[in-house]
């Protein structure tokens, strides 16, 4: 009789990643996976020593594919706004997986791609080596946080995203002026999370990056 298929380590995270497009991280599992396969768990376990690993493998895929004809171009700012804007779009594709990539870091190929993008932009502003660490880690907390809550958003059902529209608006325009003062003064005016968050992403990068910009300008 004639052995089960053996796949291939990149056969295993296309079908990961397939299946985390559909199910979240904490839902998936190298099981599933496996039934996906028509194999038996123990045989993805050759590939992989737990769901982490392969979690933080799929997840490096998606830097790897964003990193993918990447060219380092205009000045420290724009390189890592570009940067940004090009891992967004990337995730933004597949929203399910950049839960996986905030919550499982990846240490693969495609994470140092983009590590050395970022500590290379933080060297050409000008700051001292001595603050390039802690700079690079804010703006990486930054980013993923951003990323993951924007994926996050996008990953609901139109009804799902219908209902929370329905719940601001209650929450907002009837809120009691005498208890949420402020919030019913700008009632009209304050916007949903999930309003503009293109524009958000950039001004909030933005103001990250002036701020290193003025640490670095001469008083």
């Amino acid at each position: 009789m004639a052995g089960r298929r053996r796949w291939s380590t990149d056969e295993i995270l296309d079908a990961a990643t397939d299946l985390l497009r559909t199910n979240d991280a904490d839902s998936f599992s190298v099981r599933k996976l496996a039934a996906v396969l028509g194999t038996d768990s123990s045989s993805l376990y050759r590939h992989f020593r737990s769901k982490t690993e392969l979690l933080r493998a799929v997840a490096d895929r998606i830097l790897l594919a964003a990193m993918d004809g990447h060219r380092c171009e205009g000045d420290w700012k724009q390189r890592i706004t570009d940067l940004s804007l090009r891992l967004r779009e990337a995730f933004g594709e597949q929203p399910q997986l950049a839960a996986v990539w905030g919550r499982y870091a990846s240490g693969g190929t495609g994470s140092r791609l983009v590590m050395e993008e970022v500590l290379q932009a933080l060297r050409a502003s000008g700051l001292p080596d001595e603050e390039i660490p802690v700079r690079y880690h804010r703006i990486a907390v930054l980013i993923s946080a951003l990323i993951a809550s924007e994926a996050g958003a996008s990953a609901i059902t139109p009804e799902e995203h219908e209902q929370g529209m329905e719940l601001f608006r209650v929450a907002v325009l009837g809120a009691d002026p005498e208890r949420f003062p402020a919030l019913s003064h700008f009632a009209r005016e304050v916007r949903p999370l999930g309003a503009d968050r293109c524009a958000a992403f950039e001004e909030i990068l933005a103001a990250q990056l002036a701020q290193i910009e003025a640490a670095v300008r001469p008083n």
